[in-house]
């Protein structure tokens, strides 16, 4: 068995100071004694990491063969964002871009089922959320085509991600409701709309203040009990068009997590407690960190696509993250003994259709829950002859392009674009051009937002500048939102990552000249529902705002046909003196590197 090392906030120490001559833990074990004869606290030993032969060593151990101890596993995804088929995924080795073959739901459900008869009693398949947004058979459907092909994976717990609200309360009830998984979330509260007509259509509005989602779920699993506490992003309601939040109200992780692993601890007589959430890496590492997740053995993140590859420790707790699109799976081992964890194994696994080859029957049913949409998605409206990948936190040569796009139609001083994560890459040769379809227009911007002008001032824009940036690289991870840096046409600017809140920025030019404070400039960029109408890709009390009369998708296929194969490539419209242009993760400071 591989030699155990405990993570911070094990039993065994460090954090075991005592208070008023009792340490919790020492209270914690006292307590579950009581019930299930379990001496646990939150002690998960990572053993060996990120090696298969590892793993097999631990699990085929002489005290798992001779039933001494047993094992459980869990099997995490998130991020799928609809992506139904395999596709080209980035991954970044020796400094370079390389791009494979991964994902797809006939490949991840032979996947599920290879991993999961390996022990069917014990393993259990989580999701962390933004699954039915993301590509078009979704987005035609409102989320209803991807509830079957989710219960036909198989999972056992799903929680909502940030972008689960994107059809609106209802339907993400209904969407997540149909689903055969269980839900959990413990910071999502029915609460009133902003507007009687709009609370009028709330068929929920007499749950005002209490949980949408049960807040907690607890298994049974090789002898010992465990539970899962789930956590969304409480910055959605920013982060997203705020219309599509109306009628839920969020509140941050601290405010009840302690409350729910001491629940599960003293009177669920759980042996482990996972925090599920999907707040972003920076956060989540910054949750773990915080007193009140003492006592959760691991976070299973998500939101910002990173892939953690080995656990990130915090003070009380360690954190994961699975990729995203389908291409990744994480694997967590545990070996039980007595009640108490002897040895675990994590790993991030490749969903590789060379390994796992699809399933059959998942492509049969892809093919039926698409087939409504099929013409219309699969209608070839360009193409490209550079690859289109969004991986980059600076800037990245796909948002290049549908600013460009918005630049060509709309003819502003300043054309922008959300710093969105989804869409995997549209890989060209740059010999013959890669055919671009309505599809790929819907994973590349996923709602088909009318375009929108506003003038604002050099000074506005300066100031939204530095918040935006704020939003991206605050000392603070939790005021940090799970996008990526704005993305801009017609705007150059270099920016200090590092420096303090409203001191990044360095330059601005708008053209070629220097942004002049005083000047008004025409800015276009999308409209979020639910803002105010002043407001402009957050960039508020913008003057004369107007719809263009043109969405962002429309404008995207007259651009594509007028200029295809398109060549968009990054350059140097936003730089840092601190940071590389090929910068691919928000998170500092800890032994993490995106790959």
């Amino acid at each position: 068995m591989s030699t155990i090392e405990h993570l911070p906030g094990c039993t065994c120490g460090a954090h075991d100071e005592p208070e008023n001559g009792v340490s919790r833990r020492q209270m914690l074990r006292s307590l579950g004694a009581l019930g299930a004869g379990l001496t646990l606290g939150p002690s998960l030993a990572m053993g060996a990491l990120g090696d298969e032969q590892q793993r097999r060593e631990l699990v085929s151990s002489k005290a798992v063969q001779d039933g001494k101890a047993r094992k459980f596993t869990i099997l995490h995804t998130s991020d799928i964002h609809a992506q139904l088929h395999t596709h080209d995924e980035f991954f970044y080795e020796n400094k370079q871009a390389v791009y494979k073959k991964r994902g797809g739901f006939g490949v991840l459900k032979t996947m599920i089922d290879t991993l999961r008869a390996e022990d069917p009693e014990n393993t259990i398949v989580i999701d962390g959320g933004d699954c039915f947004q993301g590509g078009g058979v979704a987005a035609m459907s409102e989320g209803r085509a991807l509830v079957p092909l989710m219960d036909r994976i198989g999972y056992d717990l799903v929680l909502p991600g940030n972008w689960e609200v994107i059809y609106g309360k209802e339907m993400m009830l209904k969407d997540l409701g149909a689903y055969k998984a269980d839900k959990v979330c413990a910071n999502m509260f029915h609460a009133p709309y902003p507007d009687a007509a709009l609370a009028s259509g709330d068929k929920n509005a007499e749950l005002k203040g209490e949980l949408i989602f049960p807040p907690y779920w607890t298994k049974r699993v090789a002898g010992v009990k465990i539970g899962f506490i789930g956590y969304n992003d409480p910055l959605t309601p920013k982060r997203q068009s705020p219309a599509y939040s109306f009628g839920i109200q969020f509140t941050k992780p601290e405010v009840n997590v302690a409350k729910y692993i001491r629940i599960l601890r003293d009177y669920e007589q759980c042996a482990m407690v996972f925090l599920v959430t999907h707040m972003g890496l920076a956060q989540q590492v910054d949750l773990a960190n915080k007193p009140e997740v003492e006592g959760a053995d691991l976070i299973l993140g998500a939101d910002t696509h990173e892939r953690v590859r080995k656990p990130i420790a915090g003070k009380y707790s360690s954190v994961t993250e699975p990729g995203a699109f389908g291409s990744f799976v994480a694997r967590l081992d545990v070996v039980v003994e007595d009640g108490k964890v002897k040895d675990s194994h994590y790993e991030l696994l490749d969903v590789d259709p060379e390994k796992y080859p699809a399933n059959k029957g998942m492509l049969e049913l892809v093919e039926q829950v698409s087939a409504p949409y099929k013409e219309q998605l699969g209608k070839v409206v360009g193409s490209t002859k550079n690859t289109l990948v969004r991986y980059y936190v600076i800037e990245n040569p796909m948002d290049n392009l549908i600013t460009d796009a918005i630049m060509w139609k709309l003819k502003p001083d300043v054309a922008i674009s959300n710093g969105f994560r989804f869409c995997p890459p549209i890989v060209a040769d740059g010999k013959t051009p890669t055919p671009i379809t309505n599809d790929t227009i819907w994973s590349m911007i996923p709602v088909d937002s009318d375009a929108k002008y506003g003038e604002a001032t050099g000074q506005q824009l300066w100031d939204w500048l530095e918040q935006e940036l704020h939003n991206v690289f605050a000392k603070d991870p939790a005021k940090r939102f799970g996008g990526w840096v704005v993305r801009f046409k017609g705007m150059t600017a270099n920016f200090t990552m590092r420096n303090e809140k409203g001191k990044r920025v360095n330059w601005i030019k708008i053209g070629k000249k220097p942004i002049d404070l005083q000047k008004t400039y025409l800015i276009a960029a999308c409209e979020r529902e639910g803002d105010p109408v002043d407001t402009l890709c957050r960039l508020d009390k913008v003057k004369n705002p107007r719809r263009a009369n043109a969405t962002m998708h429309n404008i995207l296929r007259e651009y594509f046909a007028e200029f295809s194969p398109v060549a968009p490539k990054v350059e140097g419209r936003i730089t840092a003196t601190d940071a590389p242009q090929d910068l691919l993760s928000q998170l500092e400071g800890y032994d993490y590197e995106f790959r």
